[in-house]
Protein backbone atom coordinates (compact mmCIF):
# COMPACT_ATOMS: atom_id res chain seq x y z
CA UNK A 1 0.00 0.00 0.00
CA UNK A 2 1.18 3.57 -1.03
CA UNK A 3 2.36 5.72 2.20
CA UNK A 4 0.06 8.29 2.79
CA UNK A 5 1.42 11.90 2.62
CA UNK A 6 -0.11 14.41 4.57
CA UNK A 7 0.89 18.31 3.66
CA UNK A 8 2.98 18.17 7.02
CA UNK A 9 4.65 15.18 5.95
CA UNK A 10 5.43 16.79 2.61
CA UNK A 11 6.96 20.01 4.86
CA UNK A 12 9.08 18.12 6.90
CA UNK A 13 10.51 15.78 3.69
CA UNK A 14 11.24 19.77 1.64
CA UNK A 15 13.14 20.66 4.58
CA UNK A 16 15.24 17.42 4.85
CA UNK A 17 15.99 17.71 1.37
CA UNK A 18 16.98 21.26 1.53
CA UNK A 19 19.52 20.88 4.56
CA UNK A 20 20.94 17.98 2.91
CA UNK A 21 21.57 20.17 -0.89
CA UNK A 22 25.17 21.47 0.06
CA UNK A 23 26.17 18.50 1.42
CA UNK A 24 25.72 16.38 -1.67
CA UNK A 25 26.89 18.87 -4.20
CA UNK A 26 30.54 18.80 -2.29
CA UNK A 27 30.50 15.12 -2.67
CA UNK A 28 29.55 15.24 -6.37
CA UNK A 29 32.32 17.56 -7.20
CA UNK A 30 35.02 15.36 -4.66
CA UNK A 31 34.42 12.47 -6.83
CA UNK A 32 34.84 14.78 -10.22
CA UNK A 33 38.36 16.27 -8.61
CA UNK A 34 39.32 13.60 -7.01
CA UNK A 35 42.31 12.68 -8.40
CA UNK A 36 43.97 16.48 -9.46
CA UNK A 37 42.88 16.84 -5.81
CA UNK A 38 45.17 13.57 -4.22
CA UNK A 39 47.96 14.57 -6.10
CA UNK A 40 48.43 18.05 -4.40
CA UNK A 41 50.95 17.72 -1.28
CA UNK A 42 48.92 20.60 0.51
CA UNK A 43 44.55 19.67 0.31
CA UNK A 44 42.96 23.12 0.81
CA UNK A 45 41.11 23.55 3.92
CA UNK A 46 37.40 22.62 3.21
CA UNK A 47 34.48 24.80 4.06
CA UNK A 48 33.87 25.03 7.82
CA UNK A 49 31.50 22.55 8.85
CA UNK A 50 32.56 20.14 6.45
CA UNK A 51 35.83 18.44 7.85
CA UNK A 52 35.44 15.15 9.24
CA UNK A 53 37.62 16.63 12.46
CA UNK A 54 34.65 19.05 12.67
CA UNK A 55 33.22 18.45 16.36
CA UNK A 56 30.08 20.81 15.77
CA UNK A 57 28.20 18.79 13.11
CA UNK A 58 25.16 20.34 11.31
CA UNK A 59 21.86 20.58 13.60
CA UNK A 60 18.88 18.92 11.78
CA UNK A 61 15.51 20.88 11.80
CA UNK A 62 13.90 19.71 14.49
CA UNK A 63 12.26 16.10 14.45
CA UNK A 64 14.52 14.68 11.99
CA UNK A 65 17.58 13.77 14.21
CA UNK A 66 17.82 9.84 13.88
CA UNK A 67 18.20 10.10 17.66
CA UNK A 68 15.64 12.52 18.69
CA UNK A 69 13.84 11.02 21.89
CA UNK A 70 10.30 12.39 21.05
CA UNK A 71 9.16 11.90 17.69
CA UNK A 72 6.74 14.23 16.41
CA UNK A 73 3.30 12.58 16.51
CA UNK A 74 1.36 11.70 13.26
CA UNK A 75 -2.32 12.96 12.56
CA UNK A 76 -4.99 10.62 13.65
CA UNK A 77 -5.54 7.35 11.70
CA UNK A 78 -2.14 7.17 10.86
CA UNK A 79 -0.80 5.69 14.29
CA UNK A 80 -0.40 2.25 15.49
CA UNK A 81 -4.49 1.38 15.92
CA UNK A 82 -3.18 -2.55 16.51
CA UNK A 83 -1.61 -1.10 19.42
CA UNK A 84 -4.34 0.83 20.74
CA UNK A 85 -6.70 -2.12 19.97
CA UNK A 86 -4.62 -3.86 22.32
CA UNK A 87 -4.66 -0.98 25.10
CA UNK A 88 -8.50 -1.00 25.11
CA UNK A 89 -8.56 -4.64 25.25
CA UNK A 90 -6.27 -5.05 27.93
CA UNK A 91 -8.31 -2.39 29.59
CA UNK A 92 -12.13 -4.21 29.17
CA UNK A 93 -10.66 -7.23 30.46
CA UNK A 94 -9.43 -5.39 34.13
CA UNK A 95 -12.42 -6.07 35.53
CA UNK A 96 -12.10 -9.41 34.18
CA UNK A 97 -8.96 -10.27 35.84
CA UNK A 98 -9.65 -9.04 39.25
CA UNK A 99 -12.56 -11.47 39.77
CA UNK A 100 -11.49 -15.26 40.94
CA UNK A 101 -11.39 -17.90 38.75
CA UNK A 102 -14.54 -18.80 37.40
CA UNK A 103 -16.92 -15.79 38.66
CA UNK A 104 -19.03 -14.55 36.23
CA UNK A 105 -22.65 -12.49 35.88
CA UNK A 106 -24.02 -9.23 34.81
CA UNK A 107 -25.61 -6.04 36.43
CA UNK A 108 -28.54 -4.44 34.32
CA UNK A 109 -31.65 -2.15 34.89
CA UNK A 110 -35.33 -2.87 33.60
CA UNK A 111 -38.06 -0.66 33.40
CA UNK A 112 -41.66 -1.01 32.39
CA UNK A 113 -44.60 0.98 32.09
CA UNK A 114 -48.06 -0.05 31.39
CA UNK A 115 -49.77 0.81 28.00
CA UNK A 116 -53.29 1.26 29.41
CA UNK A 117 -54.63 2.28 32.95
CA UNK A 118 -55.13 -0.89 34.88
CA UNK A 119 -58.04 0.40 38.24
CA UNK A 120 -57.05 -2.48 39.91
CA UNK A 121 -53.61 -2.10 40.22
CA UNK A 122 -51.52 0.91 42.17
CA UNK A 123 -48.72 1.70 40.15
CA UNK A 124 -48.45 2.66 36.53
CA UNK A 125 -45.26 0.20 35.83
CA UNK A 126 -45.22 -3.50 36.00
CA UNK A 127 -41.01 -3.42 36.10
CA UNK A 128 -38.82 -1.27 37.79
CA UNK A 129 -35.90 -3.05 39.08
CA UNK A 130 -31.98 -2.99 38.98
CA UNK A 131 -30.14 -6.39 39.59
CA UNK A 132 -27.12 -7.90 40.01
CA UNK A 133 -26.02 -11.58 39.07
CA UNK A 134 -23.02 -13.79 40.23
CA UNK A 135 -22.11 -16.72 39.37
CA UNK A 136 -19.30 -19.55 39.73
CA UNK A 137 -18.34 -22.70 38.63
CA UNK A 138 -15.37 -24.67 40.06
CA UNK A 139 -14.29 -28.80 39.29
CA UNK A 140 -12.39 -30.79 41.03
CA UNK A 141 -12.03 -34.53 39.50
CA UNK A 142 -14.99 -36.18 40.07
CA UNK A 143 -16.81 -33.34 41.22
CA UNK A 144 -18.04 -29.96 40.06
CA UNK A 145 -19.84 -27.10 41.60
CA UNK A 146 -22.24 -24.47 40.11
CA UNK A 147 -23.73 -21.44 42.11
CA UNK A 148 -26.07 -18.32 40.50
CA UNK A 149 -27.61 -15.92 42.73
CA UNK A 150 -29.51 -12.76 41.68
CA UNK A 151 -29.91 -9.42 44.32
CA UNK A 152 -33.18 -7.76 43.20
CA UNK A 153 -33.86 -3.92 44.06
CA UNK A 154 -37.58 -3.78 43.11
CA UNK A 155 -39.14 -0.55 42.38
CA UNK A 156 -42.22 -1.80 42.09
CA UNK A 157 -43.00 -3.77 44.78
CA UNK A 158 -40.49 -1.28 47.14
CA UNK A 159 -38.74 -4.19 48.36
CA UNK A 160 -34.71 -5.77 48.18
CA UNK A 161 -35.02 -9.53 47.20
CA UNK A 162 -32.56 -12.05 46.54
CA UNK A 163 -33.22 -14.87 44.22
CA UNK A 164 -30.84 -18.27 44.30
CA UNK A 165 -31.36 -19.12 41.05
CA UNK A 166 -28.66 -22.30 41.23
CA UNK A 167 -26.65 -24.57 43.55
CA UNK A 168 -26.16 -28.15 42.38
CA UNK A 169 -23.39 -30.20 43.18
CA UNK A 170 -22.43 -32.79 40.14
CA UNK A 171 -20.35 -36.02 40.12
CA UNK A 172 -19.98 -39.59 37.89
CA UNK A 173 -20.16 -42.23 40.38
CA UNK A 174 -19.96 -44.23 37.04
CA UNK A 175 -18.84 -43.68 33.44
CA UNK A 176 -22.79 -43.99 32.28
CA UNK A 177 -24.40 -42.40 35.51
CA UNK A 178 -24.51 -38.86 36.41
CA UNK A 179 -25.84 -37.17 39.34
CA UNK A 180 -27.06 -33.26 40.02
CA UNK A 181 -27.98 -32.31 43.49
CA UNK A 182 -29.55 -29.04 44.64
CA UNK A 183 -31.05 -26.21 43.10
CA UNK A 184 -31.27 -26.35 39.42
CA UNK A 185 -32.93 -25.36 36.06
CA UNK A 186 -34.13 -28.08 34.33
CA UNK A 187 -35.75 -27.98 30.49
CA UNK A 188 -37.42 -31.42 28.63
CA UNK A 189 -39.52 -30.85 26.04
CA UNK A 190 -39.67 -29.81 22.31
CA UNK A 191 -41.93 -26.59 22.25
CA UNK A 192 -40.83 -23.23 22.00
CA UNK A 193 -42.95 -20.96 24.85
CA UNK A 194 -45.59 -24.02 24.83
CA UNK A 195 -45.03 -26.89 26.97
CA UNK A 196 -46.52 -30.15 27.39
CA UNK A 197 -44.69 -32.71 29.69
CA UNK A 198 -42.07 -30.30 30.98
CA UNK A 199 -43.50 -30.05 34.41
CA UNK A 200 -41.08 -28.01 35.77
CA UNK A 201 -41.39 -24.23 37.43
CA UNK A 202 -42.13 -21.61 35.46
CA UNK A 203 -42.19 -18.06 36.25
CA UNK A 204 -45.00 -16.12 34.06
CA UNK A 205 -44.85 -13.00 36.16
CA UNK A 206 -41.31 -12.57 34.76
CA UNK A 207 -42.47 -13.64 31.27
CA UNK A 208 -45.56 -11.43 31.08
CA UNK A 209 -44.03 -8.38 32.22
CA UNK A 210 -40.40 -7.92 30.33
CA UNK A 211 -37.62 -10.00 31.81
CA UNK A 212 -35.10 -11.85 30.03
CA UNK A 213 -36.38 -15.06 28.65
CA UNK A 214 -33.95 -17.04 30.96
CA UNK A 215 -36.09 -16.33 33.98
CA UNK A 216 -38.95 -18.01 32.60
CA UNK A 217 -37.74 -21.16 34.09
CA UNK A 218 -37.77 -20.99 37.35
CA UNK A 219 -35.66 -23.41 39.97
CA UNK A 220 -36.21 -26.77 41.45
CA UNK A 221 -34.88 -28.38 44.40
CA UNK A 222 -34.00 -31.82 43.25
CA UNK A 223 -32.05 -34.44 42.53
CA UNK A 224 -31.71 -35.54 38.89
CA UNK A 225 -30.40 -38.96 38.04
CA UNK A 226 -29.17 -39.66 34.18
CA UNK A 227 -28.14 -42.84 33.00
CA UNK A 228 -26.28 -43.20 29.46
CA UNK A 229 -26.62 -45.98 27.54
CA UNK A 230 -25.36 -46.97 23.61
CA UNK A 231 -28.95 -46.57 22.09
CA UNK A 232 -31.65 -45.43 25.45
CA UNK A 233 -30.89 -43.07 27.83
CA UNK A 234 -32.62 -42.36 30.90
CA UNK A 235 -33.61 -39.24 33.04
CA UNK A 236 -35.02 -39.36 36.73
CA UNK A 237 -35.58 -36.28 38.61
CA UNK A 238 -36.82 -36.09 42.40
CA UNK A 239 -38.31 -33.30 44.12
CA UNK A 240 -38.85 -34.35 48.11
CA UNK A 241 -41.03 -30.69 48.18
CA UNK A 242 -43.64 -29.50 45.25
CA UNK A 243 -42.15 -26.72 43.71
CA UNK A 244 -44.70 -24.21 41.96
CA UNK A 245 -45.02 -22.05 39.17
CA UNK A 246 -44.17 -18.83 40.11
CA UNK A 247 -48.11 -17.78 38.93
CA UNK A 248 -49.41 -14.57 38.28
CA UNK A 249 -50.88 -13.02 41.58
CA UNK A 250 -52.17 -10.01 41.05
CA UNK A 251 -49.10 -7.75 42.76
CA UNK A 252 -47.95 -6.66 38.54
CA UNK A 253 -50.66 -8.00 36.59
CA UNK A 254 -54.51 -8.17 37.33
CA UNK A 255 -55.87 -11.67 36.13
CA UNK A 256 -59.49 -13.21 36.36
CA UNK A 257 -60.58 -14.47 39.26
CA UNK A 258 -63.89 -16.93 38.04
CA UNK A 259 -65.16 -17.29 41.43
CA UNK A 260 -66.32 -13.71 41.62
CA UNK A 261 -66.21 -12.81 37.86
CA UNK A 262 -64.06 -9.72 38.30
CA UNK A 263 -60.32 -8.92 37.96
CA UNK A 264 -58.12 -9.09 40.83
CA UNK A 265 -54.82 -6.76 41.53
CA UNK A 266 -52.16 -5.58 43.47
CA UNK A 267 -55.50 -4.92 45.83
CA UNK A 268 -56.31 -8.34 46.61
CA UNK A 269 -53.75 -11.04 45.35
CA UNK A 270 -54.48 -14.33 45.32
CA UNK A 271 -53.58 -16.20 48.07
CA UNK A 272 -53.04 -20.12 48.30
CA UNK A 273 -52.54 -23.53 50.07
CA UNK A 274 -49.58 -25.31 48.87
CA UNK A 275 -48.51 -28.64 49.53
CA UNK A 276 -45.52 -28.69 51.60
CA UNK A 277 -44.90 -31.71 53.33
CA UNK A 278 -41.77 -32.95 52.47
CA UNK A 279 -41.40 -36.70 50.95
CA UNK A 280 -45.22 -36.65 50.92
CA UNK A 281 -45.82 -33.63 48.89
CA UNK A 282 -43.06 -34.51 46.51
CA UNK A 283 -42.64 -34.67 42.56
CA UNK A 284 -41.26 -37.22 40.41
CA UNK A 285 -40.19 -36.87 36.72
CA UNK A 286 -39.05 -39.94 34.19
CA UNK A 287 -37.85 -39.08 30.75
CA UNK A 288 -36.88 -41.61 28.56
CA UNK A 289 -35.04 -40.70 24.84
CA UNK A 290 -33.05 -42.29 22.45
CA UNK A 291 -32.72 -42.09 18.08
CA UNK A 292 -34.01 -44.16 15.81
CA UNK A 293 -32.33 -43.37 12.31
CA UNK A 294 -32.19 -38.93 12.72
CA UNK A 295 -34.93 -38.86 15.34
CA UNK A 296 -35.43 -38.96 18.83
CA UNK A 297 -37.53 -40.33 20.29
CA UNK A 298 -38.81 -39.66 23.78
CA UNK A 299 -41.33 -41.16 26.74
CA UNK A 300 -41.79 -38.84 29.84
CA UNK A 301 -43.61 -39.66 33.22
CA UNK A 302 -44.87 -37.14 35.61
CA UNK A 303 -46.52 -37.73 39.36
CA UNK A 304 -47.09 -34.44 41.20
CA UNK A 305 -50.01 -31.97 41.40
CA UNK A 306 -50.67 -28.92 39.06
CA UNK A 307 -47.73 -26.60 39.16
CA UNK A 308 -50.47 -23.44 38.80
CA UNK A 309 -53.43 -23.40 41.20
CA UNK A 310 -56.37 -25.65 39.44
CA UNK A 311 -58.26 -26.00 42.26
CA UNK A 312 -60.11 -23.62 44.76
CA UNK A 313 -61.17 -24.28 48.16
CA UNK A 314 -64.57 -22.35 49.36
CA UNK A 315 -63.84 -22.06 52.93
CA UNK A 316 -60.63 -20.82 52.96
CA UNK A 317 -61.29 -18.51 49.67
CA UNK A 318 -57.59 -19.93 48.78
CA UNK A 319 -56.29 -21.86 45.57
CA UNK A 320 -54.97 -25.02 45.50
CA UNK A 321 -53.06 -27.35 43.83
CA UNK A 322 -54.39 -30.77 42.96
CA UNK A 323 -53.07 -34.49 42.38
CA UNK A 324 -52.13 -34.47 38.72
CA UNK A 325 -50.23 -37.54 36.88
CA UNK A 326 -49.06 -37.18 33.33
CA UNK A 327 -48.19 -39.32 30.43
CA UNK A 328 -46.57 -38.15 27.25
CA UNK A 329 -44.57 -38.89 24.02
CA UNK A 330 -42.30 -36.79 21.95
CA UNK A 331 -40.37 -36.61 18.54
CA UNK A 332 -37.94 -34.40 16.40
CA UNK A 333 -36.27 -34.81 13.12
CA UNK A 334 -35.87 -33.30 9.90
CA UNK A 335 -38.37 -32.93 7.07
CA UNK A 336 -37.67 -31.37 3.77
CA UNK A 337 -35.86 -27.53 4.68
CA UNK A 338 -36.30 -27.65 8.56
CA UNK A 339 -37.00 -29.44 11.48
CA UNK A 340 -40.41 -30.48 12.51
CA UNK A 341 -41.35 -31.74 16.71
CA UNK A 342 -44.41 -33.25 17.72
CA UNK A 343 -45.21 -33.51 21.41
CA UNK A 344 -48.44 -35.27 23.06
CA UNK A 345 -49.80 -36.10 26.63
CA UNK A 346 -52.54 -37.07 29.06
CA UNK A 347 -53.45 -35.21 31.79
CA UNK A 348 -54.79 -37.23 34.62
CA UNK A 349 -56.30 -34.52 37.46
CA UNK A 350 -56.72 -37.38 39.73
CA UNK A 351 -58.63 -35.41 42.23
CA UNK A 352 -61.28 -35.57 39.75
CA UNK A 353 -61.06 -38.23 37.72
CA UNK A 354 -64.55 -38.16 36.57
CA UNK A 355 -65.15 -34.35 36.04
CA UNK A 356 -67.84 -33.65 38.36
CA UNK A 357 -66.24 -31.25 40.64
CA UNK A 358 -66.45 -27.67 39.30
CA UNK A 359 -63.64 -26.38 42.12
CA UNK A 360 -61.11 -28.71 40.30
CA UNK A 361 -59.44 -28.75 37.00
CA UNK A 362 -60.33 -31.57 34.74
CA UNK A 363 -57.91 -33.83 32.80
CA UNK A 364 -56.85 -32.97 29.71
CA UNK A 365 -55.56 -34.07 26.15
CA UNK A 366 -52.63 -32.54 24.98
CA UNK A 367 -51.06 -31.76 21.51
CA UNK A 368 -48.16 -29.50 19.75
CA UNK A 369 -46.65 -29.36 16.54
CA UNK A 370 -44.06 -27.26 15.42
CA UNK A 371 -41.89 -26.56 12.23
CA UNK A 372 -38.84 -24.63 12.36
CA UNK A 373 -36.81 -23.34 9.30
CA UNK A 374 -34.74 -20.77 7.78
CA UNK A 375 -36.72 -18.58 5.55
CA UNK A 376 -33.86 -16.89 3.94
CA UNK A 377 -30.11 -15.39 4.84
CA UNK A 378 -29.76 -14.29 8.43
CA UNK A 379 -33.83 -14.63 9.11
CA UNK A 380 -35.62 -17.48 10.69
CA UNK A 381 -38.66 -18.84 11.70
CA UNK A 382 -40.58 -21.16 14.03
CA UNK A 383 -44.54 -22.10 13.61
CA UNK A 384 -46.62 -24.05 16.11
CA UNK A 385 -50.05 -25.29 16.70
CA UNK A 386 -51.26 -26.48 20.30
CA UNK A 387 -54.54 -27.77 21.53
CA UNK A 388 -55.71 -28.65 25.22
CA UNK A 389 -58.58 -31.48 24.87
CA UNK A 390 -60.62 -31.16 28.13
CA UNK A 391 -61.49 -34.56 29.11
CA UNK A 392 -65.28 -35.10 30.39
CA UNK A 393 -66.66 -31.84 29.78
CA UNK A 394 -70.30 -32.98 29.21
CA UNK A 395 -69.41 -33.52 33.15
CA UNK A 396 -68.04 -29.91 33.49
CA UNK A 397 -70.98 -28.49 32.24
CA UNK A 398 -73.33 -30.06 33.88
CA UNK A 399 -71.81 -28.99 37.04
CA UNK A 400 -70.48 -25.57 36.37
CA UNK A 401 -71.77 -22.84 38.86
CA UNK A 402 -72.76 -19.47 36.96
CA UNK A 403 -70.10 -18.62 35.09
CA UNK A 404 -68.66 -17.89 31.36
CA UNK A 405 -67.71 -22.17 30.73
CA UNK A 406 -64.56 -23.28 28.66
CA UNK A 407 -64.58 -25.14 25.70
CA UNK A 408 -64.15 -28.10 25.10
CA UNK A 409 -61.22 -27.68 22.76
CA UNK A 410 -58.31 -24.51 22.84
CA UNK A 411 -56.32 -24.15 20.24
CA UNK A 412 -53.54 -21.98 20.21
CA UNK A 413 -50.93 -21.04 16.91
CA UNK A 414 -47.85 -19.73 17.51
CA UNK A 415 -45.65 -17.76 14.75
CA UNK A 416 -41.76 -17.05 16.16
CA UNK A 417 -39.30 -14.77 13.53
CA UNK A 418 -35.61 -14.01 14.05
CA UNK A 419 -34.04 -11.86 12.09
CA UNK A 420 -29.96 -11.15 12.57
CA UNK A 421 -28.68 -7.80 11.75
CA UNK A 422 -24.94 -5.48 11.64
CA UNK A 423 -22.55 -8.55 11.78
CA UNK A 424 -25.26 -10.59 14.12
CA UNK A 425 -24.60 -7.75 16.64
CA UNK A 426 -28.77 -7.02 16.41
CA UNK A 427 -31.02 -9.12 16.87
CA UNK A 428 -34.56 -8.60 15.89
CA UNK A 429 -37.68 -11.26 17.11
CA UNK A 430 -41.21 -11.09 17.23
CA UNK A 431 -43.19 -13.67 19.29
CA UNK A 432 -47.10 -13.96 18.71
CA UNK A 433 -49.78 -16.63 20.18
CA UNK A 434 -52.88 -16.38 18.92
CA UNK A 435 -55.86 -18.55 19.95
CA UNK A 436 -58.77 -18.96 16.97
CA UNK A 437 -61.06 -20.51 20.02
CA UNK A 438 -60.88 -17.96 22.50
CA UNK A 439 -60.30 -14.95 19.86
CA UNK A 440 -57.46 -13.62 21.69
CA UNK A 441 -53.53 -13.58 21.93
CA UNK A 442 -50.31 -11.95 22.93
CA UNK A 443 -47.60 -10.54 20.81
CA UNK A 444 -43.61 -10.06 21.63
CA UNK A 445 -41.71 -7.98 20.00
CA UNK A 446 -37.94 -7.47 20.86
CA UNK A 447 -34.64 -5.84 20.13
CA UNK A 448 -31.42 -5.99 21.24
CA UNK A 449 -28.47 -4.74 20.18
CA UNK A 450 -24.57 -5.80 21.08
CA UNK A 451 -22.48 -2.67 21.59
CA UNK A 452 -19.70 -4.77 22.66
CA UNK A 453 -18.88 -8.51 24.42
CA UNK A 454 -20.01 -6.84 27.71
CA UNK A 455 -22.64 -4.12 27.23
CA UNK A 456 -26.19 -5.29 26.00
CA UNK A 457 -29.09 -2.74 25.37
CA UNK A 458 -32.68 -4.32 25.02
CA UNK A 459 -36.10 -3.00 23.77
CA UNK A 460 -39.53 -4.98 23.83
CA UNK A 461 -43.18 -5.11 24.75
CA UNK A 462 -45.94 -7.39 26.12
CA UNK A 463 -48.91 -7.05 24.03
CA UNK A 464 -52.05 -8.76 25.22
CA UNK A 465 -55.68 -8.52 23.37
CA UNK A 466 -59.09 -10.40 23.42
CA UNK A 467 -62.97 -10.27 23.37
CA UNK A 468 -63.36 -11.51 26.82
CA UNK A 469 -62.00 -10.95 29.93
CA UNK A 470 -61.93 -15.00 31.41
CA UNK A 471 -60.10 -16.09 28.26
CA UNK A 472 -56.30 -16.87 28.92
CA UNK A 473 -54.39 -13.77 27.18
CA UNK A 474 -57.57 -11.55 27.15
CA UNK A 475 -57.78 -11.56 31.15
CA UNK A 476 -54.33 -9.52 31.00
CA UNK A 477 -55.26 -7.02 28.36
CA UNK A 478 -54.56 -4.02 30.60
CA UNK A 479 -51.49 -5.40 31.87
CA UNK A 480 -49.59 -4.37 28.42
CA UNK A 481 -46.53 -3.41 28.71
CA UNK A 482 -43.67 -1.68 27.01
CA UNK A 483 -39.88 -2.08 28.71
CA UNK A 484 -36.34 -1.15 28.37
CA UNK A 485 -33.50 -2.84 29.37
CA UNK A 486 -29.43 -1.64 29.68
CA UNK A 487 -27.22 -4.56 30.65
CA UNK A 488 -23.40 -4.93 32.10
CA UNK A 489 -21.66 -8.63 31.67
CA UNK A 490 -18.57 -9.70 33.21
Amino acid sequence: MPEVQTPAARGWRAVLLCARAPCVAMVLLGATLGPTVAESPHEPPLPAGLGEESPDEPTLPSGLEGDEPDAPALPPGLGDEKRQDEGAEAAQRTLADRLPAGVHGFAETRLGPRIHRDPAQSSRFTMGEVRLQGAYARAWKPLSLEAKGDLIFDGVLDSVETDLRVLRLSFRPLRSVDLQLGRQIITWGTGDLLFINDLFPKDWQSFFIGRDEEYLKAPSDAVRAGWFGSKISLDLVYTPTFDPDRYIRGERISFFDPQTGEARGDDAPLRTDRPDEPFDDDEIALRVYGRVGPWEITGYGYDGFWKSPAGFDPLSGRGTFPALSVLGAGARGPLGPGIVSVETGYYDSRSDRDGSDPLIANGELRLLVGYEMELARELTGGFQYYLEHMLDHDAYLENLPAGEPRDENRHVLTVRLTRLLRSQTVTASLFVYYSPSDRDGYVRPRLTYALNDAWILEGGANLFFGDEDHTFFGQFDKGSNVYGAVRFSF
